[in-house]
Order: structure tokens, then C-alpha cells, then sequence
């Protein structure tokens, strides 16, 4: 079975090339939403979309898209737990195993005198939620939360050197990041 990552990023820096060497190289499948994946669709990257993923439509004008437990669970499900097995088995959910996310940028915003409005809509709620869930589960799935990991990333995993305390360094960035 190919490795599922789910890729949902605010700053797009880099992420065609990465998730076209994730696809080509390494067999990945790549599942995302929203302005990520039209981008990624853009670049003739196959792209599995959460709504169809998760068999629910993004609502609120996108403010809805991510928060399901066909995500979470793909993401925080304990692969040597067999309680999580069954749930994961009986819920028809897909393991996670890369979750690329980062921010709405919101500190830029607010440095940049926007509206009030323009503030709200972009405090981030699903991408923390994907972020901290990755990383508290890094024993099972990896976490990049910034565009500089991604080519480290791709070397480590050429050279089937993604383990424990990588993930672990990984999750650290992560919950720094959020």
C-alpha cells in the first residue's frame, strides 16, 4: 500500500517539487484541499481532495475542511494498537503517514494593519489541529510544518532514514511552530 501524506500549506514555497518527488520517487499518494490542492492539481500532481476523502464537502465558505475523524484518526491511530486497528478497520479510515502543514499567516496579517475581518478569517483552526496531531503521534507519522524541512526530509527518506528520533526532531519544530 502507497504512503498516504496529506498536504495543506499556507506558504506554497517549494511544495510542487516536493510532492512531485514524494508521488514520483517514493509512491506517494498525496490528499489535500483548498488552494493547496488546485495547486497542486495545476501541476498535473495527482491529488486525492479531503472532501472526497472524507466523503463530507468543505463548508463555511472553507473554514470546514479538515476537521473529521477520517483525518484524525488517519493521523493520531496507533499502528501497534489493536483497539485503534479495529476502529481504524471498522471506520474505513486510511493511515496518515506525512502531514505538511503550515499556518494561515495571521502575525503577518496583523503586522500588516489589516481588517479585523481579514484578521479572523485567517486564524488557522484545522492546520494546528493536523500539526499537533502529527506530532503527537510522531512515533507513527512525520510532520513538516515549514518548507526548509522539505528537502532534508526527502534525503532522509531516500536513504530509509526517517525513524524515531527524526519524527521525534520533527514533532519538536512542530509544536514549536503552533
Amino acid at each position: 500500500m502507497s504512503p498516504l501524506a496529506l498536504v495543506s500549506v499556507s506558504d506554497k514555497k517549494n511544495i510542487i517539487p516536493f510532492c512531485k518527488k514524494l508521488v514520483e520517487k517514493f509512491n506517494y499518494k498525496i490528499l489535500s484541499s483548498g488552494g493547496t490542492a488546485n495547486c497542486l492539481i495545476e501541476a498535473k500532481i495527482p491529488v486525492i481532495k479531503v472532501a472526497d476523502f472524507t466523503n463530507s464537502p468543505e463548508i463555511l465558505e472553507g473554514r470546514v475542511k479538515t476537521l473529521h475523524p477520517k483525518i484524525h484518526g488517519g493521523i493520531l491511530a496507533k499502528r501497534d494498537n489493536k483497539k485503534h486497528q479495529m476502529d481504524i478497520k471498522e471506520n474505513k479510515i486510511e493511515l496518515i503517514d506525512l502531514v505538511v502543514v503550515n499556518l494561515y499567516p495571521f502575525k503577518k496579517k496583523i503586522e500588516d494593519n489589516c481588517s479585523w475581518q481579514e484578521a479572523i478569517e485567517n486564524i488557522d483552526i484545522g492546520g494546528p489541529s493536523m500539526i499537533r496531531s502529527a506530532a503527537k503521534n510522531h512515533k507513527e507519522v512525520s510532520v513538516l510544518v515549514d518548507p526548509k524541512q522539505y528537502k532534508i526530509f526527502l534525503e532522509k527518506i531516500g536513504k530509509n532514514l526517517v525513524d524515531k528520533t527524526f519524527r521525534a526532531k520533527l514533532a519538536f519544530e512542530a509544536f514549536q511552530h503552533t
